[in-house]
């Protein structure tokens, strides 16, 4: 079917080969690399890197290593140079690169599915404590992130990793992401199919591959059977959402060109149902399109999504296949609106087999090594060994006897992890933010607990659904654009007309009910240290002004801008 990069696709093949122009596709027979991103992955797999980081790197110290490998290969294992300390968020974009780097790493943990057990959390948790400086964030792409790994302990870190069956393999890089998956997949009382062998097959096809490990950037899936839309299937660049074809039975949706960033797009249907056991080919089918097709030329348009509504679906259906597949999709229904907007799982819930699984809300996904390996013996106790983790930055223990419940809320509420918490607490999320992140400008984790903190006392009585995201950059980790509250880290002027850390502000985006980008007032902007009364002022205006059972987003689409500045 799909073919190496180093062989095109027969499509491609029967193309003659001209001058390297356009967007640099392969498939029209554009090979020769056009920037530095294209020539490196050219020069060497990104996949080989690992051996140097064994037998060189970790043996001579950070100083031995290759620009090449440090800026670039070594994200295909996960690793990527955090931020050096002291710096600003004004020089984020004026510095060279060599000058943000720090000797240190983020090590990312790909969690395909969001499905670990007891035994690898607790493994996670013994490396974020020996090796991380205690450092391990539950990222909204349901991995775990670690900081301060130095180089010299990478290869004992993938040896504990690996001897639990878990991975930094692609974690980062141009290279197929992460599989998202249901949290609750297998086990939802109300799952319309079970996507869990779908995002098996895929991971042993892809994961590892070179056929696939140069792609022109990131490729990001997502898989569920969840009624509750529950992997914001709607900015990935592959997603297949769970519905009831009326002839055939239960399948998926296909979903293609979803993205956010400083260019953001909701991904469009194909109209095509794909039973469970073909999910793995039109997969392959996608990325390999991606791979032949994508636009190799500027990296600010090398994401599918660009491709796609170059294309249209339609087109792009018909090149899946055609030159792909084969053999024409199967035409299918659209996926049922979710009956309710929180989809992270939070609280207890019965499950399909009489047990319960019960999720529970860290602050922002900020959690420590120590409070993992906690949390890995209270989930032993109380259930199966099971765990999952979540697209909103929340975990979830599995297969919990209901005369066990009272017992492990209780164990995780004293480890300040919430199973009934605020609506500020369980909607709020924040990406790495400039502590870590060489590309911020702006705090984020810190700032989003201390809003937590701020709003629920200052309206402890605030109960609607609420997501508040807080971004460091306009690279839109944290979803900052289909949030109901979207705030974009940058510098602003305060009262005095000092330059200070802030946010543009997006209000109005979702996801799920009625999917769309956040509205900006224009001019509105928000110091850090205004953050706090802004949002509260907001909510208040919301709650005098709503109308019924007006969700907030709705309210901001037709709210004047006097009432959100």
């Amino acid at each position: 079917m799909a073919s190496t990069p180093e062989k095109p696709t027969p499509a491609a093949s029967r193309r003659k080969t001209g001058r390297h122009r356009g967007e640099g596709q392969w498939a029209a027979g554009h090979m020769t690399p056009l920037n530095a991103n294209e020539q490196t992955k050219k020069d060497d797999d990104g996949l080989n890197v690992r051996t140097r980081i064994e037998t060189i790197y970790a043996q001579r110290g950070f100083d031995s290593i290759d620009g090449a490998d440090l800026r670039g290969r070594m994200r295909w294992w996960g690793l990527y140079t955090q931020r050096k300390p002291g710096i600003d968020g004004g020089k984020t974009a004026i510095l060279e690169p060599e000058e943000l780097d720090d000797k240190y790493f983020m090590l990312r943990v790909r969690i395909d599915g969001g499905r670990l057990t007891t035994e690898q959390l607790r493994v996670i948790g013994e490396i974020s404590e020996e090796f991380a400086r205690g450092t391990a964030d539950l990222t909204d792409r349901q991995n775990v992130q670690y900081h301060w790994i130095r180089i010299e302990d990478t290869p004992e870190i993938w040896r504990r990793l690996e001897g639990v069956g878990l991975s930094t393999t692609e974690a980062c890089g141009d290279t197929p992401r992460v599989i998202l998956g249901s949290p609750v997949a297998g086990i939802a009382e109300d799952e319309i199919i079970d996507g869990t062998p779908a995002i098996e097959e895929i991971h042993r096809r892809i994961i590892g591959n070179k056929a696939f490990s140069n792609l022109p950037r990131k490729f990001k899936s997502a898989v569920s059977g969840s009624p509750l839309l529950d992997v914001a299937h709607e900015i990935n660049d592959i997603a297949f959402v769970g519905v009831n074809h009326p002839e055939h039975g239960p399948g998926f949706d296909l979903w293609v060109g979803g993205g956010l960033s400083t260019n953001p797009k909701i991904g469009v249907r194909l109209g095509a149902w794909v039973p469970l056991d073909e999910v793995a080919d039109v997969h392959e089918g996608v990325i390999s399109i991606f791979r032949d097709y994508g636009y190799r030329r500027l990296r600010t348009r090398a994401r599918l999504k660009f491709l796609v509504a170059d294309w249209g679906p339609e087109k792009f259906r018909q090149v899946l296949e055609d030159e792909y597949l084969r053999r024409k999709l199967v035409d299918g229904p659209a996926p049922e609106q979710p009956v309710q907007q929180w989809r992270d799982h939070v609280g207890v819930h019965r499950q399909k087999d009489g047990r319960f699984y019960v999720g529970f809300a860290p602050r922002v996904g900020r959690i420590d090594g120590a409070t993992l390996t906690k949390i890995a013996d209270v989930a032993a106790e109380h259930g199966s060994g099971r765990l999952r983790t979540t697209v909103e930055q929340k975990m979830i223990v599995l297969d919990v006897e209901e005369d066990r419940i009272e017992s492990l809320v209780s164990g995780l509420e004293a480890l300040d992890l919430r199973v009934n918490p605020s609506p500020f607490r369980r909607g709020t999320m924040a990406c790495t933010g400039i502590e870590f992140c060489k590309l911020a400008i702006v705090e984020t984790k810190a700032r989003g607990a201390s809003l937590i903190d701020e709003l629920e006392r200052r309206m402890p009585e605030f109960d609607q659904p609420i997501t508040i995201n807080i971004n460091g950059c306009p690279n839109a980790c944290a979803r900052i654009q289909v949030a109901d509250i979207g705030l974009k880290g940058q510098l602003v002027l305060d009262d005095e007309g000092n330059q200070v850390e802030g946010f543009q502000v997006h209000l109005g985006g979702a996801l799920g009910l009625e999917p769309g980008f956040g509205r900006k007032v224009r001019g509105l902007k928000v110091t850090s240290a205004e953050l706090p009364d802004y949002v509260e002022r907001v909510l208040k205006r919301f709650e005098a002004e709503r109308e019924g059972d007006e969700r907030f987003a709705t309210w901001a689409a037709r709210a004047d801008e006097e009432a959100l500045s």
